[in-house]
């Protein structure tokens, strides 16, 4: 059994704890720790907390804290994991892990010379979809991977600090995008390094300081390409779709809208239909069960698990930094409007990975580009000349 205190009593602090309490069945939420006084209280209330405080570093070095759960703005992340390296708790953290690539890299070197354990909470790499397409793309399903496309978009934000390009360090690029870099990264390979990255970002619509709508390509040593797309101004609710290509396969991942749930409802209940919804009649689109259907529980059982086993994650703080090195990358590339380099300053994967090339042999002579049955029911082939570069149409009479 592990005794977590919660840093943060809001949106996401609150998702957090109706995981944790039912997933493993035995772990608990002792302390909540929040900036203001009632939010705490209540939260503690409904969560059953021995204790509620409004001081950081009392909530963090709690004696009976095993470990510390982050659920807080962009701009304390590192405060809080500072706290922790000093009472050497075990931290998991929310995404993203900090405002940027130096304070994120600034908090990895920090966790890890402290020694502690640390979890990245990436609960889109931990969706039930997420995990039974990602051992697929492993096991070869769909070939070689070219290119894996992420988008989440929604109307924006709950909370005002996220529309504070200081507090947050960037708006939904980083908010969002952070979650989109990381699911690329696992079907393309964590162990591929991304050399370089060109994107758009602009402020269309909301009145802020920082991006609304971005969109982004990510190259990665290896040639496959990474793909995002970002919004805080997408009418209709939560839209999450991954799309990855390989070289013998597709996988479409459809894990908010269009999920296979469609309800109908005049609009005279006010109960909850699902995250960033933003009408209550009409064609609704319910989510079967939340919290699964999102990772969260898939995500705690993978943290306490490990830090029981004494072993990593599968997602930790490295991996955190790293996409952040990506979307500074992204940022940069958004105003100079040229592809700019992903400068790792650690980098634990391979190197030196070269291009693959797939080409198929149909003879000695020739090699293969397609084949297909056409409509009237012949054999069609497309050919190139090995040595020539001639390209010849071949069907079967």
């Amino acid at each position: 059994m592990l005794h977590i205190v919660m840093l943060g009593a809001g949106f996401i602090g609150r998702f957090y704890a109706a995981s944790i309490l039912g997933n493993r069945n035995k772990d608990r939420i002792i302390g909540v720790y929040s900036r203001k006084l009632e939010t705490g209280k209540q939260f503690a209330e409904d969560f059953n907390c021995e204790f509620s405080q409004t001081d950081l570093e009392l909530a963090v070095a709690d004696s009976r804290v095993d470990m510390v759960c982050v659920a807080l703005p962009n701009h304390l992340h590192y405060e809080a994991a500072a706290l922790c390296c000093k009472y050497k708790k075990g931290i998991i953290m929310t995404k993203p892990l900090a405002r940027n690539g130096s304070e994120a890299l600034n908090i990895l070197n920090m966790v890890e010379q402290a020694g502690i354990f640390n979890g990245y909470l990436e609960d889109l790499c931990y969706t039930p979809k997420f995990l039974k397409a990602l051992d697929s793309v492993k096991k070869g399903a769909i070939g070689r991977v070219l290119w894996a496309k992420s988008r989440e978009t929604h109307p924006g934000p709950h909370s005002d600090w996220f529309w504070d390009l200081q507090k947050a360090g960037g708006g939904c690029m980083l908010d969002l995008g952070c979650h989109c870099v990381e699911i690329a990264r696992g079907f393309i390979g964590k162990d591929i390094k991304p050399i370089e990255a060109m994107c758009w970002a602009d402020t269309q619509v909301k009145p802020i300081e920082a991006e609304d709508n971005a969109i982004g390509l990510v190259k990665y040593e290896n040639g496959a390409i990474g793909q995002f797309e970002t919004s805080w101004c997408f009418r209709g609710g939560l839209d999450l779709r991954d799309e990855v290509m390989g070289t013998e396969g597709t996988v479409w991942i459809n894990n908010f809208l269009r999920t296979g749930f469609e309800m109908f409802s005049s609009g005279q209940s006010d109960n909850y239909v699902a995250e960033k919804t933003e009408i209550k009649n009409g064609w609704l689109f319910p989510v079967g069960d939340e919290v699964n259907d999102l990772g969260y529980n898939h995500m705690f059982k993978d943290m306490f698990n490990s830090y029981e086993n004494q072993s990593q994650p599968q997602e930790t703080f490295y991996d955190g930094y790293v996409v952040h090195a990506i979307l500074d990358a992204c940022y940069v590339s958004a105003k100079s409007k040229k592809w700019e380099p992903i400068h790792l300053p650690i980098w634990r994967g391979l190197e030196n990975v070269k291009t693959e090339k797939e080409l198929k042999s149909y003879n000695e002579h020739y090699w293969l580009i397609k084949e297909e049955v056409t409509h009237f029911g012949q054999t069609k082939r497309v050919l190139k000349h090995k040595q020539t570069g001639e390209f010849l149409e071949q069907i079967d009479k």
